[in-house]
């Protein structure tokens, strides 16, 4: 069955796409045009509830605002704009008559247009250059183009973006870029390569090791919701199964390799319970690594899960999950060390995040305050978030203005 691709971007970039890449015979190509970039995280939501199975954005910059947004659930890449686009540009504007010794360009970065000029032995003197950053918007792209005509004498004004072209075809002349056949097509390929290798992955062999105590006539009521069935080893002891499920049902059963759900109810039965998942190439690399991962469930402590992987890369897996409801199960701070390898950050990050949540006095906090407090930028923030979001430590309560324009920013509260 062909995977189905969500195709995102304005109405006439989407149709080539789709027009250009819909004979792929792996994939279906799905249409979904917006009137402007603004409208990228709508659409993004209309994928989400589609049957897309990746998402490919015409151009960087609604892919970077849906990336921003934390909108991006499936594998999604952009088509690029390259040299090779701006140099098809260059020689219609020279059939035509334009002077592109002085020409303003957005998006593309200044070395790549650097190099393309000189490789087609054009003057680079006065080119003017910005390319394309997180934040920049439609009304910055028209200023500098028109600042380049104005201030730098520049004849020619090359965009990137649709938004910005309406603008400036009634300013000064304009050219807009699209993607060649072969960024499309290479992009196109790519991603379904990357998504086939992602819903292998999901099919693909998980084996865990359940350690009790004492044989536990419930427990296959219990790995029920992990999709998965018990056995037997040989070389087992009383008080150990194996569980035999796929990688995709453990890490949506797990919350993303976050947290297992009747790890509480094992530990209230038997008083330690212990758990080990391998994910291997292989049915013999999962299982010794089945084993690694119970071996290290028990150096965790009394109740403990972790999931194993090839390279020497472990997940400990944390009992109950968390959900900001009515009578949800909270669990209770871990320590840093343990919850920092569990969700990739470092402990003294922790800490400091604890002493924002403390002073919070309980009214949340949004990536805008994290950013001051780790003093880092707000992408990298909105990153935290999610990590920690992921982890079941961090949950989304609202969003707040907070007097400014724009989204108004997500409100989460910690429990940390």
């Amino acid at each position: 069955m062909p995977l189905m691709v969500g195709v995102i971007g304005p109405e006439d970039l989407v149709h080539k796409v789709v027009a250009v890449g819909g004979r792929a015979a792996s994939a279906q190509l799905l249409p979904l045009p917006y009137r402007h970039e603004d409208e990228t995280g709508a659409v993004v939501a209309l994928a989400r509830r589609s049957r897309a199975d990746a998402l490919l954005f015409t151009g960087v910059v609604p892919h970077a605002l849906a990336e921003a947004g934390g909108l991006l659930d499936r594998p999604a890449m952009y088509v690029p704009y390259n040299g090779a686009t701006l140099l098809r540009a260059l020689v219609e504007l020279l059939r035509l008559g334009h002077d592109v010794s002085r020409v303003s360009i957005d998006t593309l970065r200044h070395d790549e247009v650097l190099e393309t000029l000189t490789e087609a032995k054009l003057p680079t003197e006065h080119v003017r250059v910005l390319p394309y950053r997180p934040g920049l918007t439609s009304q910055d792209l028209v200023d500098f183009h028109l600042d380049a005509r104005d201030g730098h004498r520049c004849r020619v004004a090359i965009t990137c973006l649709g938004s910005a072209f309406q603008v400036l075809e009634h300013e000064t002349h304009a050219v807009r870029l699209a993607p060649s056949r072969h960024s499309i097509h290479a992009t196109l390929r790519a991603l379904l390569l990357a998504t086939a290798g992602l819903h292998g992955g999901d099919a693909q062999v998980a084996l865990g090791i359940v350690d009790l105590p004492a044989q536990d006539e419930r427990l296959a009521a219990d790995i029920g919701v992990l999709g998965g069935s018990l056995a037997d080893l040989p070389d087992l002891t009383e008080g150990q199964r194996l569980v035999v499920t796929t990688r995709g049902a453990l890490e949506k059963a797990t919350d993303g390799f976050t947290r297992l759900p009747f790890l509480d109810a094992l530990a209230a039965r038997h008083g330690t319970a212990h758990l080990g998942f391998g994910l291997g190439r292989t049915a013999a690399e999962a299982e010794a690594l089945a084993r690694r991962a119970v071996n290290r469930a028990r150096a965790v402590g009394g109740a403990a899960g972790v999931v194993s992987m090839p390279d020497d890369v472990d997940i400990v897996l944390a009992a109950g999950r968390a959900v900001d409801a009515p009578g949800a199960v909270v669990p209770p701070p871990e320590a840093s060390a343990l919850l920092a390898r569990r969700v990739g950050l470092r402990p003294d990050t922790l800490d400091r995040l604890r002493e924002l949540a403390a002073a919070d006095a309980g009214d949340g906090v949004t990536a805008h305050r994290v950013a001051e407090h780790l003093s880092v930028q707000q992408r990298t923030a909105r990153r935290i978030l999610k990590r920690l979001e992921r982890a079941g430590v961090a949950v989304a309560t609202g969003s707040r203005q907070e007097g400014r324009t724009g989204r108004p920013p997500i409100v989460y509260r910690f429990h940390l």
